[in-house]
């Protein structure tokens, strides 16, 4: 290094990588490789690889040489590997399958008993999920947007929709699989009977699709209305004079009622 530092970097100025690149190997086979050199029995370096090793070189590969990292990981049940800080997806049938992994800078490498079996852009944190690697019912899953519930809703019926309106009301994506629940009942009772337990649903004051599958099981979708009083249950004091005092006696029948007793005393006398 010193010799290197002596010879070629100092008193010199380069004007980019590409012009100190041209002058090192200039340097390189004109000055230090034509000097003497104690180790090669003073021989100068040039003169040594010309003789003994040009001609055992082989030609470069096809491709630059990368330098890789291997590791091992076992695809974990949500489909996905840990390699470093991120978590790469592979085929869901590799579940619980111990894989060897082959990491660049720019790709990550997923091998099964020496076979490619995926590919990812390296990513230096953070989660690449290919949807392909889910199963075809988690794909399904994750077509039914939004729009798609709302879509399907609107053919069964206003109640259905509106249930699924509401549901989807705040945080769509959070409470998708409650509407994809509740579309989903069709398939099982039919989309007569969804309809009429989504009506019934609204009307008791909870549209929930715990609560249309409840209605759904115990087929009382077309039960009738309860009757109320329109008192809902008040309070005595709450019920107005006239149902306060609709089982007490009438005052002119309990005078009634007490002469009659009267009169029936004195006759038993006499």
């Amino acid at each position: 290094m010193p010799y290197i530092r002596d010879s070629f970097w100092r008193g010199r100025e380069f004007t980019s990588i590409e012009h100190m690149q041209t002058e090192a190997v200039t340097w390189a086979q004109n000055v230090a490789g034509q000097r003497p050199c104690r180790p090669l029995g003073g021989a100068a370096p040039m003169a040594v690889f010309g003789a003994l090793e040009a001609e055992t070189l082989l030609p470069l590969p096809p491709t630059p040489f990368v330098l890789a990292r291997w590791s091992t990981a076992t695809v974990g049940p949500d489909i996905h590997i840990k390699v470093g800080r991120t978590l790469y997806s592979v085929p869901w049938k590799l579940i619980g399958r111990k894989v060897d992994v082959r990491s660049t800078a720019t790709m990550v490498q997923v091998f099964l008993d020496g076979e490619l079996v995926k590919t990812h852009a390296a990513l230096e944190q953070g989660k690449r999920t290919d949807r392909s690697d889910y199963p075809p019912e988690k794909i399904a899953f994750q077509m039914k947007t939004p729009i798609w519930c709302r879509t399907q809703a609107s053919e069964i019926g206003d109640a259905c929709r509106e249930v699924v309106d509401q549901l989807l009301e705040v945080n769509a994506l959070y409470r998708l699989r409650a509407a994809q629940g509740v579309l989903g009942l069709r398939k099982k009772y039919g989309e007569t009977r969804l309809e009429a337990a989504c009506a019934r649903a609204i009307a008791v004051g909870d549209p929930s699709d715990r609560t249309i599958k409840g209605i759904l099981i115990a087929g009382t979708e077309t039960d009738p209305e309860p009757e109320t009083s329109g008192d809902a249950g008040a309070a005595a004091f709450l019920h107005g004079p006239k149902r306060l005092f609709a089982s007490a006696t009438p005052p002119d029948t309990a005078d009634e009622l007490r002469d009659d007793q009267v009169h029936g005393e004195a006759e038993g006398s006499i």
